[in-house]
């Protein structure tokens, strides 16, 4: 049987493992078995939390406008529930915006929501 040698197809395949364990520390970064197996658990985790990231971000969304929705007097579902029955078509990422960089808009359309639910 021929020995077959695989120095090109090996070498590359290792060379893309290590290129993407850049920046591991110690060994995870330079030893191919450490780095393959960290480099496969970092795919692993960032697959994960690209989708976990969208939850996050909307419960936080979720968060900032229940508190400035407090301030001005009523609570985040009413809001919601008003904002839908006065067909306001701003997501919770703009609310959002709006409860942290403008609380005088976000106060019109709190009153918006609190004139439609009466």
């Amino acid at each position: 049987m021929v020995r077959v040698k695989r120095g090109n197809v090996a070498r590359k395949r290792r060379k893309k493992v290590l290129k993407l364990a850049k920046g591991f520390q110690g060994s995870h970064s330079r030893l191919f078995t450490a780095a393959n197996q960290q480099v496969m658990k970092a795919l692993r985790n960032a697959y994960r939390n690209r989708r976990t990231k969208k939850r996050d971000f909307r419960s936080l969304w979720i968060i900032r406008i229940n508190a400035q929705a407090r301030v001005e007097g009523t609570s985040y579902s009413r809001l919601i529930d008003g904002l839908c029955k006065a067909e306001v078509k701003l997501n919770r990422k703009m609310l959002a915006q709006l409860a942290v960089l403008d609380p005088a808009a976000f106060a019109e359309v709190a009153q918006i929501a609190k004139t439609a639910r009466a």
